[in-house]
């Protein structure tokens, strides 16, 4: 059965502060001041040297200052930046090199899990985290913790996913903790499921976890699991999906789980296999698999009665060399690509292909249901930073000798996925700090 999505409407409380502004007035003798004495006259050379000071200072109190654009082009979302980011293509640029220091660090941000930490973990190098990412033709605004909560101020924000969306919400979760100190409140047996609360703000958190976003079984055989999958492509997770009608936000993911054998089912029949190669069954690639497990999941979204809004996180490419992650593949590069040094026809460029397709067509369903849509389109950004994973800086004593070249340390270049996420928000949900 599929989940349902009863109405449960909520009302947010709004700031309502309100600031009130007083002056004074003053008054002179009019009397007195005829009274004075007229003062001599000025040399001409010192009297236009007060007039050009003069008006060197009006123009200097009342025309727009540089410096202040600079910084609402960069951190405060104005409006005439959010109009210019519409004309931009926030996702197509390259990494260039920036010396300020990261909004946080592995001892300001309590939350980093030990597998994320990578510093910790022997990593030396620092230089992964001197570059920021400019799109071609205008600029970035870097993520303001104080504004991103005063947007979501009351409201829920959901990551939708597998461990690289947890990886997404805990570089969120540092952000945030370096404005407010955010309440574990929730986490299930497995910490699969995990919610935070940021008091203040009436803010929720949470990570819904989701390996396919649809229904799976793992194939078991003599009590082992095989790595073999069934998913039912009609019918979502309903682990997350109950979870939608309590959520303002949600940002959904997955990708990474479908590199394997997968039997694929519809109205509970075989309609074809990833990697199988079995005759009678027709074979998909993965990305098809992708695309019928995201329209599943954002048809329920559309479905329901909560005008959530969604955004479709695009798919986090690895960077294995030598090898594949039980061959000995690494990551252990310092420096990002170029962008002529990326591959864009290769599977990661065809699963983000079909991600922004299942998302496009949400969108115009959406839109005559009063639901927003948007992408924070991170893969072409992501494929030049083979050097922002743990590698084997990620302390895993079950897994020695293995390399991690799918999550992303942290601080790290994961970070730029929330400037994009904020911006998003701007853009596609509409939403003011």
């Amino acid at each position: 059965m599929k989940p349902s999505c009863p109405v449960q409407d909520r009302t947010h409380k709004k700031d309502t502060r309100h600031h009130n502004h007083g002056g004074g007035n003053g008054g002179g003798s009019a009397a007195s001041a005829a009274a004075a004495a007229a003062p001599p006259a000025l040399p001409p050379f010192l009297f236009f040297a007060l007039l050009l000071a003069t008006l060197f200072t009006l123009f200097m109190l009342f025309s727009p200052s540089p410096l202040t654009i600079k910084r609402d082009l960069q951190q405060d979302g104005s409006s005439a930046s959010i109009r210019h980011q519409q004309d931009c293509d926030l996702y197509r640029g390259h990494w260039v090199p920036d010396f300020r220091a990261s909004s946080y660090t592995n001892s300001s941000c309590a939350t980093i899990p030990d597998s994320k930490n990578c510093f910790r973990h022997g990593r030396i190098d620092t230089d992964f985290l001197n570059w920021r990412w400019k799109p071609d033709g205008c600029e970035l605004p870097r993520f303001d913790p104080r504004a991103f909560l005063g947007m979501v101020r009351g409201k829920t924000l959901a990551f939708v996913g597998d461990s690289v969306a947890r990886n997404h919400m805990e570089s969120l979760l540092c952000l945030l903790s370096q404005e407010e100190t955010p309440v574990d409140v929730f986490k299930d047996s497995e910490d699969r499921f995990r919610t935070w609360y940021f008091r203040r703000h009436e803010f929720t958190l949470k990570i819904l976890w989701s390996k396919f976003l649809v229904m799976a079984n793992e194939e078991v055989i003599n009590g082992s699991s095989t790595g073999t999958f069934s998913l039912n492509l009609d019918e979502v997770d309903g682990e997350w999906a109950q979870e939608v009608p309590t959520v303002d936000i949600a940002v959904v993911s997955s990708a990474h789980w479908f590199f394997r054998k997968l039997y694929l089912y519809e109205q509970k029949r075989l309609v074809g296999c990833v990697y199988c190669n079995e005759p009678n069954v027709t074979s998909y690639g993965p990305e098809h698999a992708v695309r019928m497990s995201f329209r599943a999941a954002l048809d329920h979204i559309n479905g329901c009665s909560r005008r959530t809004t969604t955004l479709l996180r695009t798919f986090s490419p690895a960077h294995f060399e030598n090898g594949t992650w039980d061959t000995g593949g690494a990551c252990a590069r310092t420096g990002p690509y170029e962008e002529g040094e990326i591959d864009l026809g290769g599977s990661e460029w065809g699963f983000r292909k079909v991600q922004m397709e299942e998302m496009e067509r949400a969108k115009v369903v959406g839109r005559e249901r009063g639901k927003r849509f948007g992408a924070v389109d991170v893969t072409r950004a992501m494929l030049m930073r083979p050097d922002g994973h743990p590698g084997e800086h990620w302390g895993n004593k079950w897994m020695r000798g293995y390399n991690d070249c799918v999550h992303w340390c942290l601080p790290g270049p994961i970070d730029v996925w929330n400037d994009f996420l904020m911006a998003a928000l701007r853009l596609e949900g509409g939403m003011n700090s």
